[in-house]
């Protein structure tokens, strides 16, 4: 069953290759590379090195951009969660912050940090910290009040409940906000690397267009952003699989 829930994404990826082919055969200018020509200049990135180190650049900064985001993001969520007035305080603020796009900070960073790592992790760092504020915020909302009811009918202490019973309960939800986040910030990495550093993804395909216009390699670094990203996914989406987990999906 699992093998053939894969025929019907891979025939379409074929077919999406083989109209990217076709339409790119017929251009009266060769701009857009074939799939042929793009799958050799990943070829080429990875005999000259610049793949492995590119690709490794790009996951070292989301990394730490975003492990750093979540680490103070959740435990501030969870807080003001349970802190009706301290979210009512805070919420204007977040508010304000949340539409300002983090590629914005971008010469604020710049100016901050430099160009380089720094500038980058900042930039994944302020993408990923709201969206995770705000999920962990909603997570705890969104518990049953018979949860904490029981608990305390249990005789459990704060920070039991906080162990026992806050945390099995957001954590469903709480996958949810980091694989959204996680999403956010690849995109974002890829922008800062445009701008802000000279290694990465992002800086291959700036660097590809600007240096004889190697629009084969410019694809290149566009499908990798891809393959990594659904890889990303993946690996987030395998959480929810956990045994722990699947009653908050509605699984059986």
């Amino acid at each position: 069953m699992k093998k053939i829930a894969w025929l019907a994404p891979a025939g379409f990826i074929a077919l999406l290759v083989i109209a990217w082919h076709v339409a790119a055969g017929r251009q009266e200018v060769a701009i857009i590379p074939k799939p042929w020509e793009v799958f050799l200049g990943i070829v080429e990135l990875a005999e000259r090195g610049l793949l492995t180190r590119y690709v490794v650049a790009s996951l070292f900064r989301v990394t730490w951009g975003y492990l750093l985001a979540a680490a103070l993001a959740i435990p501030l969520g969870l807080f003001l969660g349970l802190r009706r007035r301290a979210e009512m305080a805070a919420n204007p603020v977040i508010q304000i912050l949340r539409p300002i796009s983090p590629l914005a900070w971008i010469p604020i960073a710049i100016l901050w940090f430099g160009v380089g790592d720094l500038s980058a992790v900042f930039l994944i760092f302020l993408a990923s910290f709201l969206p995770l504020t705000v999920s962990a915020i909603n997570a705890v909302r969104n518990i049953p009040a018979i949860y904490v009811q029981a608990g305390t009918n249990f005789g459990l202490s704060q920070r039991q409940l906080v162990w026992r019973v806050l945390f099995p309960a957001v954590m469903p939800q709480l996958i949810v906000g980091l694989r959204l986040a996680l999403g956010i910030a690849w995109l974002v990495v890829v922008a800062a690397e445009m701008i802000a550093v000279n290694s990465g993804l992002g800086f291959l395909i700036i660097d590809s267009r600007n240096a004889g216009n190697r629009y084969d390699l410019v694809v290149a670094g566009m499908v990798m952003i891809g393959v990594i990203g659904l890889l990303l996914d993946t690996g987030m989406r395998s959480l929810e699989k956990m045994r722990s987990l699947r009653w908050g999906y509605g699984t059986d």
